[in-house]
């Protein structure tokens, strides 16, 4: 009988609200928001404590909160089907500061037709912000549905648009 890891947690106030930090002794393995979609509580067996890779996640969160970090260097450990895990792991290839289409992320994983089974698993990403799935965006263009609710998507494309093209209102004062 194999055993269930531990998980640890840890809450995070951001910008955006609550993040709710979750990890095992090897990675992150979820973001919970305390609004929208993904939020969810502690759970049995779960145990609040400073972990390493809670402090890690939590620093660089920070960090990427404060425009100071745009790639994110955590151990992660993601539960998923394969599908899932091969979605999750092309997201962290997008580049800060840049969106694409559900229709390109399913071609950037050679499966062009699968863009609704793309937009599923974007979904259910368990490391957003981490794993960018803000970056996707419709086809049009428009803001797609986000865990996190569209306030948030907005919010980070915004601070992410502004770190690369620079905040011209500052310059004005």
């Amino acid at each position: 009988m194999s055993t269930m890891p531990r998980l640890w947690y840890d809450d995070l106030p951001t910008p955006i609200g609550l993040l709710r930090l979750v990890a095992d002794d090897e990675g992150l393995r979820e973001i919970w928001f305390d609004s929208g979609k993904h939020q969810r509580a502690p759970q049995p067996g779960w145990m609040r404590a400073a972990t390493d890779p809670l402090v890690q996640a939590a620093q660089q969160l920070e960090e990427y909160f404060a425009g100071t970090r745009q790639h994110f260097a955590l151990p992660l450990r993601p539960l998923g089907t394969p599908f899932q895990l091969e979605v999750w792991h092309e997201l962290a290839r997008i580049p800060y500061g840049s969106t694409i289409s559900y229709g390109e992320l399913a071609r950037r994983i050679g499966q062009p037709q699968a863009m609704r089974a793309v937009g599923a698993a974007n979904g259910r990403n368990p490391l957003p912000i981490v794993l960018p799935c803000h970056r996707v965006i419709g086809s049009n263009g428009s803001l797609t549905g986000f865990g996190g609710g569209l306030p948030t998507k907005r919010y980070l494309l915004a601070l992410e648009d502004r770190i690369v093209h620079g905040d011209l209102f500052l310059s004005a004062r």
